[in-house]
C-alpha cells in the first residue's frame, strides 16, 4: 500500500486558530472515533491543549467493539484524564456528557464560587476529521446548529454555540501534519477521515480485510461467507463474487468492490469493530 498523507492547506489555517482561541475557553472535549481511538487522536494538539482540562470523547461506540472501547477508557482513566464513550446519533449521549462536565471544570468551578462568580463555562470541541464533532456538538445543543456530513472537511471556520448552561467553540478537523505511523494512517483511510478520492481504494479495502480477518474472521464468514482467510486476494474476489461485482470475461469489479467494503464497515454492517487495542497503546493519551 501507497504510504498515506493528506494535510490540506485549511488545516494550517486551523490549527493556528485553535492556538489562538484555546485561552478563550476553560476545557477542551477532544473527539474519538471508538473504532480507531489512537488513530483519530492528533497528538500535535497536546502542546496547545497542555494547560487546560481535556476529556476525550470515544464517539460512535455504537459501531465498536464494547470491550476493546472500555479498556481504552481505563487506559485514559489511568493517565489521569476523563473520558467517556457515546454515540452522538443515539439518545442520552448529551447527559453522560453534561454528567462528567463537573469534574472536568471543578477548578474553574471552585475558582468563579471564591470570586462570587456565574460564568458558563466554555469548551472547545476538537478532532480529527469525520469523528462526528458536528453531530455531537447538534446533541449537546439539543438542535442542529453544526453543518454536519460523511465526507472528511466539512467544517471548515470555527463557530461558537450556546447550550444549556455552556457554550461549544466548534474547531475545523484537523490531521497531524505527517503520519509517522501509517498503520494509525491506514485506520483513518478505513473510517473514511482521509478524503477517499486522494486513496487507492482497492489497496485500502485489502487491507482493511486483512485487518479484520486477523481480530474478527468470524464477521468476515457472517457477512461474505469467506472461511478462508489466508489469501487476501481471494478475499477480496469473494466479497465480488458474493455481490455480482463481476465485469463481462469474468473479470471482477475490484472498484465496486472497495466501496462496498468500505461501505459496510463504514456503516457497521460487517459487524461492531475496534481496530486497535489499549494495550497496543497504553499512555497513548497521557
Amino acid at each position: 500500500m501507497k504510504h498515506i498523507q493528506w494535510f490540506p492547506g485549511h488545516m494550517t489555517k486551523a490549527m493556528r486558530m485553535m492556538e489562538e482561541s484555546v485561552k478563550l475557553v476553560d476545557g477542551i472535549l477532544v473527539v474519538l472515533d471508538a473504532r480507531a481511538p489512537a488513530a483519530t487522536y492528533n497528538k500535535k494538539l497536546q502542546a496547545i491543549f497542555a494547560n487546560k482540562p481535556v476529556m476525550f470523547v470515544l464517539n460512535k461506540s455504537d459501531l465498536a467493539d464494547e470491550r476493546r472501547v472500555d479498556a481504552f477508557l481505563s487506559d485514559i482513566s489511568q493517565s489521569g484524564k476523563l473520558a467517556v464513550k457515546c454515540a452522538a446519533t443515539g439518545a442520552g449521549c448529551a447527559k453522560q456528557i453534561a454528567a462528567k462536565l463537573s469534574l472536568l471544570l471543578k477548578e474553574k468551578f471552585a475558582k468563579d464560587e471564591e470570586k462570587g462568580m456565574v460564568r458558563p463555562p466554555k469548551l472547545m470541541v476538537s478532532g480529527i476529521p469525520n469523528t462526528g464533532k458536528s453531530t455531537l456538538i447538534n446533541a449537546l445543543s439539543g438542535e442542529k446548529r453544526a453543518v454536519t456530513g460523511d465526507k472528511a472537511g466539512v467544517t471548515r471556520g470555527k463557530q461558537w454555540i450556546r447550550c444549556a448552561g455552556f457554550e461549544l467553540l466548534d474547531t475545523p478537523g484537523t490531521m497531524p501534519p505527517s503520519f509517522e505511523n501509517q498503520t494509525l494512517a491506514k485506520h483513518l483511510a478505513y473510517i473514511g477521515s482521509i478524503n477517499d478520492d486522494i486513496l487507492d481504494l482497492d489497496d485500502v479495502a485489502l487491507e482493511l480485510l486483512q485487518e479484520i480477518a486477523a481480530a474478527y474472521p468470524a464477521f468476515l464468514t457472517n457477512r461474505y461467507g469467506i472461511t478462508d482467510f489466508s489469501f487476501p486476494l481471494s478475499m477480496y474476489e469473494e466479497v465480488c463474487r458474493r455481490r455480482g461485482f463481476v465485469a463481462k470475461g469474468g473479470d471482477f469489479d475490484y472498484e465496486r468492490g472497495a466501496k462496498a467494503i468500505l461501505d459496510d464497515f463504514r456503516k457497521g454492517r460487517i459487524g461492531k469493530i475496534t481496530l486497535e487495542t489499549a494495550q497496543e497503546y497504553s499512555g497513548w493519551f497521557a
